[in-house]
C-alpha cells in the first residue's frame, strides 16, 4: 500500500495542552485573583481528576447529570463548553469568573505545545507530497493554535467534529478527510492517541498508527515512525 494521506489527531497526538497546574495558575494571574500556592495545587489537582481541562485526563467518575452530555460533548461547541464547564464546576474556586476563564484559556495557543518531532514530520509529509488533515473530537477550532505554532502550512485539511456534528469513531468523520485530500481511505494512515476513536478509521480500510498521550517532555520522536509507513 502506498499512502497518499495522513490524518493526525490534534490533542495527544500533535499537540499537548499544558498541566492542569499551569492552566489554573494562569487564570488566576489573568483575573488577578490571589490564592495561596497551597490551596492553588490542590484545586488544579482536583480540577484534573474531574476531567476539566479538555484535552487532558478524563474524569476518574463523571457526575450523573453530566454522564449524557460527556458521551456526546464533541459534537457541537454548546456541548464541549457546557460539559467541561460543568466538570469544572465539581471544584471549589474562589472567584466564579474562573470557570468560563479556564474554559477560555484552554482555547489559547500558549495552553498548547507541540511535540517536538511534530515540525519534522509535518515538513517531511509535506516534502514527500502526502497530504495532510487533522481529524479531531473537539468543540472549537484549533487552526489559530497551529498558526501560533508555525504549523498550518502543513495542513490540507481540517475536519474537527463540532462543525460535521458527529464524532470519532463514526467512520463518517474519517470520510470526509479522505475526501478533503482526495484519497482513497485504503491510501490513507491515521495517526492518534486513542484507540477507541482513531481506531475507528480501519472500518474505512486506513492503515492505523498510534502514539502515547503522554507530557512533551516525555514523547520526543514517537511520531518519526510515521515518515518511515509512508516510505
Amino acid at each position: 500500500m502506498t499512502i497518499k494521506g495522513v490524518l493526525f489527531d490534534f490533542s495527544g497526538t500533535l499537540f499537548r495542552v499544558e498541566s492542569a497546574d499551569s492552566w489554573l495558575r494562569a487564570v488566576l494571574g489573568e483575573l488577578e485573583v490571589a490564592w495561596p500556592d497551597e490551596e492553588s495545587g490542590s484545586a488544579a489537582a482536583a480540577l484534573e481528576r474531574a476531567g476539566a481541562l479538555p484535552g487532558g485526563a478524563h474524569p476518574v467518575a463523571v457526575p450523573g447529570h453530566l454522564a449524557e452530555a460527556w458521551a456526546v460533548r464533541d459534537r457541537s461547541a454548546e456541548l464541549h463548553r457546557a460539559t467541561y464547564t460543568g466538570l469544572a464546576r465539581q471544584v471549589p474556586l474562589p472567584d466564579p469568573r474562573l470557570y468560563d476563564a479556564l474554559y477560555e484559556r484552554h482555547m489559547t495557543p500558549p495552553a498548547w505545545q507541540p511535540y517536538a518531532d511534530a515540525p519534522e514530520v509535518l515538513t517531511g509529509l509535506r516534502e514527500r507530497g502526502v497530504g495532510v488533515a487533522v481529524v479531531s473530537n473537539i468543540g472549537w477550532d484549533p487552526r489559530p493554535v497551529f498558526r501560533a505554532h508555525g504549523l498550518d502550512p502543513y495542513v490540507d485539511a481540517y475536519v474537527l467534529s463540532y462543525e460535521h456534528e458527529i464524532q470519532k469513531p463514526d467512520p463518517r468523520l474519517f470520510a470526509s478527510a479522505c475526501d478533503a485530500l482526495g484519497v482513497d481511505p485504503r491510501d490513507a494512515l491515521m495517526v492518534g492517541d486513542d484507540r477507541g476513536a482513531d481506531g475507528g478509521a480501519a472500518a474505512l480500510g486506513c492503515a492505523v498508527h498510534f502514539v502515547d498521550h503522554l507530557p512533551v517532555d516525555r514523547r520526543p520522536g514517537a511520531l518519526r515512525p510515521v515518515l518511515g509507513l509512508v516510505g
